[in-house]
Formats: C-alpha cells, structure tokens, sequence
C-alpha cells in the first residue's frame, strides 16, 4: 500500500491513507482519484449537500468489498469534524457527519465511504421545528422533523421498465410540476432510476413533505394509469414507473446528488439540465466524465429557488376529503393514522363467505 498523503482542504488538513488503493475496478480508479473527483465538483456539490447530515456507506476495500451504513461518526475524530444529532425513523438518535465543507466530504472519503446518502433538512432542524405535534395511529408522539427544505421524487423502474420509459415518466412529472408553479430540476440516480429534486421554502416539516409527494404520485396515476404508478405493493404495479412518495417520509435519507455510486464503474448521481435527458447515458456519468461535463456545462441546478409546497399540499387536502386513506409507509414507521393495512395484498385474510 502507498504512503498517506496530507492535503489542504477547505482550510484543513487532511489525511488519505493509502491513496492508490483501487476504489473502482472497471478502470482502476483509485481513492485519490475519488477524492480529487470531489475536489473538482466541489462547487456544485456543497450547492446541494452542504451543511445537511449524511449517513456514510462504507466499503472500506472498494466498491468489490464488504460494506455497511454507518450512522454514527466514530469516536475518535479530528476536532474540526462537525456532527449533529439526527433521528431515525424508530426514533432513535444518533450524531451524524455533517457536510460542512469539502473537508468533511475528504474525511469521510479517507474511510471507505462510498455513498453520502443525505437528510432533507439541514444541520439543527430537528431541534428547531416549531410545527405542531404528531402522533402516530397508537396516539404516541412522534420525532419532530424540522424544516425540510427538499422534495424528492423518486421514479423508480419496476420489472420491464427501461430508461425510455423513465425518461417519459420524468418529462410528465415535469409537466404536472410546471402547472402548479412548481420547478423540478432531474438527476440520475447512479443506478438504475432517475431523482426529480425541488428545493422547497422552509415552511414544511417532513410529514407535510410526505404528505405532498404522495398526492403528486397519485395524480400522476391518474393522469397516466398505464405509464406510471403510485402502488407500494410491487405485485399492484405491473410495468410501470412508481413513484416512490416514501423516499420522503421523515428522517429518510437519500442518495445524494454529485455523489458517486459503490458500483466499480464509479457511476455519479448526476444532475442534468431537462433538454440533456433526451441523449444522456446514465452508465457513462463517471468520476472520469462529470468533472469535464461540470467545466464545459456548469451546474445544472445552480439556479434553483425555493418553491412552494402549497398547491401539493391543497390536492393532498382534496384526496383526503374525497375519502382516500393515507398510503402506505415503510415497515420501519409506526402504525400511522388513516394508514391502511400493511399486509401484502396477495396475503391480506379474505372475508368469510358465510
């Protein structure tokens, strides 16, 4: 193994060990590649996941290698590092990285992370919520939230879904968004889907964020029954794009935007400007090719400006009254109120014939 080396960053000195250890094995890109692939997006990325918690996706040998979720720092760290206390969805705390700067990002790169998955709120928000309490379909308080300043959209392939598909399935949600005032910008996700992101107005809590997304993904069924789909049940979807309104339920993180996928062709979740999604190959977004794409393209989200939740929230209200329940959260929440049952529909009891 190669020597560490130090580098100045963000004002900070920082240590990488092993700087030629293989990361990525299609290319061999190695963990100083990966470092210096955040140091060129430097700019674009703290635009988005700056001063947020992130939960760290270890692989400490790579891509290839064993992995693990770390949501607590370690105990020992530099003493510039800055951490905050998040909430997960059961409640529990813990104290998690904060992406305070390019410093932070390098740090946690030095440990194998590869893969920031990021919180909806910033640092603190959890400890400043002023929105009203709320309880669960036990009448238990539930974790306040804090101001959640993202919508995120998920569009997610079922079976026989390809990327055209998705791509179709993004321009219509695009298309909704635009007729209630609201701007959707659109990244890959480094995977396989695409991630539609609005930055929102710091008026909403998480359970409000949530509540949106949902009304957005039934609306979008309704309008496009055949294409896309608000079923949390895969065995209720068919081939169709689902929406996956839970990626905002409250305390869930989601890969983050810029970051680079632990996949060994080193795949970024990339943001793209709308007129590139036509032509853009998700597989070739690369730490090789996003830098150069960011020097001659820029930011494609650079000028985001925080949008209103409110026409979301007034067809939510409308669902509510014509007699919907709520949809289904994942089994890691509590029972909710207004939720319906949780039992896989293939395997709900069916009522007697007597």
């Amino acid at each position: 193994m190669s020597a560490k080396i130090e580098l100045e960053v963000a004002g900070r000195t920082v240590s990488v060990s092993n700087p030629d250890k293989v990361y990525f094995s299609k290319r061999g890109d190695t963990k100083l590649d990966l470092v210096n692939y955040y140091l060129a997006v430097a700019d674009p990325i703290m635009r988005t996941i700056g001063d947020r918690p992130v939960l760290l996706e270890r692989y400490p040998d790579g891509a290839s290698g064993k992995s693990w979720f770390q949501k607590r720092v370690p105990a020992s760290v530099p003493d510039w590092l800055q951490t905050t206390e998040v909430i997960t969805p059961n409640g529990t705390t813990s104290d998690a990285l904060v992406a305070a700067d390019m410093a932070h990002i390098v740090w946690a790169v030095n440990l194998g992370c590869l893969g920031f998955h990021v919180w909806a709120t910033h640092a603190g928000a959890d400890r400043d919520s002023t929105a009203p309490p709320v309880f669960d379909a036990a009448g238990a308080e539930l974790p306040p939230t804090g101001v959640t300043d993202e919508l995120r959209i998920d569009l997610d392939p079922s079976p026989g879904i390809g990327f055209e598909d998705l791509r179709r399935a993004a321009v219509q949600t695009r298309a909704l968004c635009t007729e209630l005032g609201i701007d959707v910008r659109v990244k890959t996700s480094g995977s396989r889907g695409l991630h539609l992101y609005a930055q929102l107005e710091p008026r909403w809590d998480g359970y409000q964020v949530r509540a949106a997304a949902v009304a957005l993904a039934r609306e979008l069924e309704r309008r496009h029954p055949e294409e896309i789909t608000a079923h949390w049940w895969k065995e209720e979807r068919g081939a169709r794009v689902f929406v996956d309104y839970n990626q905002n339920a409250p305390h869930k993180t989601v890969f983050g935007a810029w970051c680079v996928r632990p996949k060994v062709g080193a795949q970024v979740s990339t943001p793209i400007a709308w007129h590139d999604l036509a032509d853009v190959v998700p597989d070739e977004l690369t730490i090789a090719t996003v830098p150069a794409r960011v020097a001659q393209l820029g930011d494609p989200w650079a000028d985001r400006t925080p949008q209103s939740l409110a026409p979301l929230l007034e067809m939510s209200e409308k669902d509510m009254a014509a007699g919907l329940m709520d949809a289904p959260w994942p089994p890691q929440y509590p029972k909710m109120p207004n939720e319906p049952s949780r039992v896989q529909p293939s395997k709900a009891r069916k009522p007697s014939e007597d």
